[in-house]
């Protein structure tokens, strides 16, 4: 996450910076030797089906031959062996989440309208039919994966969602995460992990049918293997390391800023964090209290690189600059904490989700408590796309109805435009029903006059 070149030289001498990253390195998804290992899995898969996907699930997963499906009573039974705070909090982490759903669906309404008389435009929202969903299960297990994916599916309406996850040690999947699938609505769910999933759900390996749809997020291999499954399946998003940004004054304190940066940071050690402030006191402070925090963090074996090799601090000369700047990082997570959130929120317009002052942070929705979607762009992508959501899981399908009476207001600039082309079969479909139109008025018309005699 570091600033682009033309936002350097249009700011050059509006800001200074008091940490650069030390590594400036392309995303891992596009490492040449993960591009070619996922090429040659998914090729091997397509030609020898569920032979190579056990393969791989032997040499990667240690998968020592059990059944690969989860049936509904162990899905469920999952729950029953976690605590019952944890089963708590997950369950509430997948109400809420399925809730914040429910509301963006019932948004996305049909809707019919006539721009002029004799058409009828219209829109009907359609969920797409089967959904295949990847949840993370390997240095951390990310429990609230399934609320953001299965969980919105299913209140996007979509009929199928099936899942994977991959083994643990002992070969079995991990209880927090089923438990999570099994709240989400999960129809059918897998022990099965990496590229081999990804192929097994998109070349309908598993189930019934293939998957129209893959979702959640992964190691470089499963982004990689996203990448080259879309177009044969539609995909998410493509995420790279997870990402945080906080854009602070001098009235944040530094404690808390310095610990949002970790928070994410601790996602892996490429993940990246950056701070821009309008305060370079606060800045001093904020990277004094990231050494000291890190002096006792539990992960500070992650942290400490992500935010030594990739982690940034820069001061902006005013809030102006600083939103420039931010917008131009377009971070995946971003939080505000200044006297003036409400302008920093009106005018910010590039990022993946966005966190308003000193009590909030990006955990809470990391772990699905504030209902809002953590499957978001990254490596600058929310200048462009939004993250998940139940809009990404239904197709808004378009249609029009013309009446004979419309004809004319159709047709005679259809024909213009399609002979200005050269198009003369576009051009014959709107002139031969142009013709049965004033056929049909003049054999009115002489009809009339008939009668009139």
């Amino acid at each position: 996450m570091i600033f682009s070149k033309g936002a350097l030289d249009k700011f050059d001498g509006a800001f200074h910076r008091l940490k650069v990253p030390l590594v400036d390195a392309p995303a891992a998804q596009r490492d040449p030797s993960v591009i070619a290992t996922v090429s040659a899995m998914l090729s091997d898969i397509e030609l020898r089906g569920m032979d190579a996907v056990r393969d791989y699930a032997t040499k990667l997963d240690r998968w020592d031959g059990r059944e690969i499906e989860l049936d509904r009573a162990s899905i469920a039974a999952a729950g029953n062996r976690l605590t019952p705070q944890l089963r708590t909090a997950i369950e509430l982490g997948s109400l809420r989440t399925r809730s914040f759903a429910r509301e963006q669906r019932s948004r996305l309404v049909d809707f019919e309208t006539r721009p002029i008389p004799g058409l009828v435009t219209g829109v009907r929202y359609v969920p797409v039919s089967r959904v295949g969903a990847y949840l993370p299960a390997g240095r951390f297990p990310l429990t609230a994966s399934a609320f953001m994916t299965i969980g919105v599916a299913k209140e996007a309406g979509v009929p199928t969602v099936i899942a994977c996850t991959p083994p643990q040690q002992d070969g079995t999947a991990n209880d927090a995460v089923a438990y999570a699938a099994y709240l989400s609505g999960v129809d059918q769910m897998f022990v099965l992990g990496g590229v081999q999933a990804l192929a097994a759900m998109a070349f309908g390996l598993l189930g019934e049918l293939p998957v129209d749809m893959l979702v959640g997020a992964g190691n470089a291999y499963v982004a990689e293997a996203k990448r080259q499954l879309f177009g044969t399946v539609a995909i998410d998003l493509l995420a790279g390391p997870s990402e945080v940004a906080v854009l602070a004054d001098e009235s944040a304190d530094p404690e808390i800023v310095a610990a949002d940066l970790l928070g994410q940071a601790e996602h892996g050690p490429t993940s990246p964090a950056a701070l821009i402030t309008t305060s370079e006191e606060l800045g001093l402070a904020v990277m004094q209290a990231v050494d000291r925090q890190l002096e006792t963090l539990a992960t500070a074996s992650i942290a400490g690189p992500a935010w030594h090799n990739f982690g940034s601090v820069t001061v902006a000369n005013d809030r102006d600059v600083a939103i420039a700047l931010m917008d131009d990082l377009a971070p995946e997570h971003l939080e505000i904490i200044t006297t003036d959130d409400a302008y920093y929120h009106d005018h910010l317009r590039n990022y993946g989700s966005l966190f308003i002052g000193e009590w909030s942070t990006v955990a809470y929705s990391d772990k699905g408590m504030a209902g809002t979607n953590h499957v978001l762009p990254t490596a600058g992508g929310a200048k462009h796309s939004a993250g998940l959501s139940a809009a990404r899981f239904v197709k808004p399908l378009t249609y029009q109805r013309v009446e004979r009476e419309c004809t004319p207001l159709l047709a005679e600039a259809v024909q213009i435009i399609s002979d200005s082309e050269g198009m003369a079969a576009h051009s014959a479909t709107a002139t031969m029903r142009l013709e049965r139109f004033e056929a049909a008025q003049h054999g009115i018309r002489t009809a009339d006059a008939v009668q009139s005699v």
